[in-house]
This record gives structure tokens, sequence and C-alpha cells, in this order.
């Protein structure tokens, strides 16, 4: 078994409801935590409501290819459509890491490319890894972050 870190955000609709039901499609039947929920500025320059975001660190032995798949799964769950680059969206899911492993296939790159670059990944996931983020990546970040609460206390 090792560490997996997704990234889940949502800026549609119910997206608490999308947050909860991403997370449990996602993480399958493996043991799993979650960090706070984010309330964050989106990035890439399109137009668009606020995100809410959040990282789930999962203990499994799937590989970074399977957790696309059920990022893949818990996307079209949510009815997810891919019209815009980095525009509006349901549920967003993102594999981080997954352990030591290491991928530069198109389809699936770990870690993911900009992991260290945005605030709205890197401060819910120092929230579960502190020692993955340095307090220098977390100052250098992109967006504004602001905590909302957790999905359990979130409506």
């Amino acid at each position: 078994m090792r560490r997996a870190y997704l990234s889940l955000g949502s800026n549609l609709g119910d997206r608490v409801e999308y947050l909860r039901t991403g997370v449990r499609i996602a993480v399958g039947d493996d043991p799993y935590r979650v960090s706070k929920v984010y309330q964050t500025e989106p990035v890439g320059g399109v137009a668009q409501d606020d995100f809410w975001n959040l990282v789930v660190e999962i203990s499994t032995s799937a590989t970074a290819r399977e957790l696309l798949r059920r990022c893949q799964a818990a996307e079209l769950a949510c009815g997810r459509v891919r019209d815009q680059r980095w525009g509006p969206r349901t549920l967003d899911v993102d594999v981080l890491l997954v352990g030591d492993e290491t991928s530069d296939d198109p389809e699936i790159v770990v870690p993911h490319p900009r992991l260290f670059a945005r605030s709205f990944v890197m401060v819910p996931l120092h929230e579960l890894a502190p020692e993955l983020v340095s307090p220098e990546q977390l100052a250098g970040g992109v967006g504004r972050v602001e905590e909302l609460g957790t999905l359990e206390t979130l409506r």
C-alpha cells in the first residue's frame, strides 16, 4: 500500500454534492482522509464562479492509470462536460501523486505537472501531508484560498 493524492474541485451546481460523489467514487474501497473544503478563485483566465476544492489522501495499491480511471468515472457520474479548457465544471478530479510512481505518459502525468504552482492544490495537500509542501512553495502558489469547512459541515 502507498499514499496517493487526488484533487477535486467544483464550481457548478450543487458543489458539495458533486465533491461528496467524487470522493466516494474516486477512493473506491480504499481507506482515505479528506482535507477541509476551500473556496478558491479560478485559475486559467476563464471568467467563472469560484471553485470549492479539496484533496483526498488514499492508502492504495492502485496504479496512477487505475486512479485516473476512477477519477474519470467520478467526473462522468457528476455530468462533467469538457467543452472549454479550464472552464466551469461540475467536477474536476486530478491525480496529484501516487507514492513514488512517476509517469510522463500524455494520458497521465505523475506527479501532476502544476501541483506546486496552484494554491488550490497546495493548501489542502499541505493540510493532509505538510511534509510534501514547503512553506516556500505555499507562499509561491497562485490564487486566493479561503477555508469553508468540511464535507460534513457544508450544505
